[in-house]
């Protein structure tokens, strides 16, 4: 016969991140109830950034060139805000409302990402916040 091993239930304590919310006025502010970037665990997670005026709050008139250099110039400004640069980046998802606009899109994405660039994500979506025609996440390390 067999002996009938009890075993016992253990939760181990979780180990809890530190996370701190980056907020910057030099970029717009979250349209909605988000944080423009979180920085955890030496990574900084910027939020989806669409071509908001940092003074108005409202859509830039202009170009797909023209809102692209904002989108960055945004995601730059949060990333300084945190201590950390473009070089830091990652990875993107750019997300836009039709592909026509992917050539330009890398001309000036080529301006602000030099070598070794980061990994990228590209799609095309049905619509975005404020009928803007791109958005633009980022994920940095500090570590890099």
């Amino acid at each position: 016969m067999f002996a009938r091993a009890a075993f016992v239930e253990t939760k181990l304590p979780r180990p809890r991140s530190l996370r701190t919310t980056i907020k910057t006025n030099r970029a717009a502010p979250a349209i909605g109830p988000y944080s423009q970037a979180v920085l955890t665990s030496g990574l900084i997670f910027v939020s989806g950034q669409i071509p908001l005026d940092p003074k108005t709050g409202r859509l830039i008139i202009g170009n797909i060139d023209a809102q692209t250099h904002r989108v960055i110039q945004s995601i730059k400004a949060i990333l300084e805000a945190s201590g950390a640069t473009l070089k830091d980046v990652v990875h993107t998802t750019i997300f836009l409302t039709d592909l026509k606009y992917f050539s330009v899109v890398n001309e000036v994405y080529a301006t602000y990402f030099k070598p070794p660039e980061p990994a990228r994500s590209t799609v095309q979506v049905t619509g975005l916040p404020n009928g803007s025609c791109i958005e633009v996440n980022a994920i940095a390390s500090l570590e890099t």
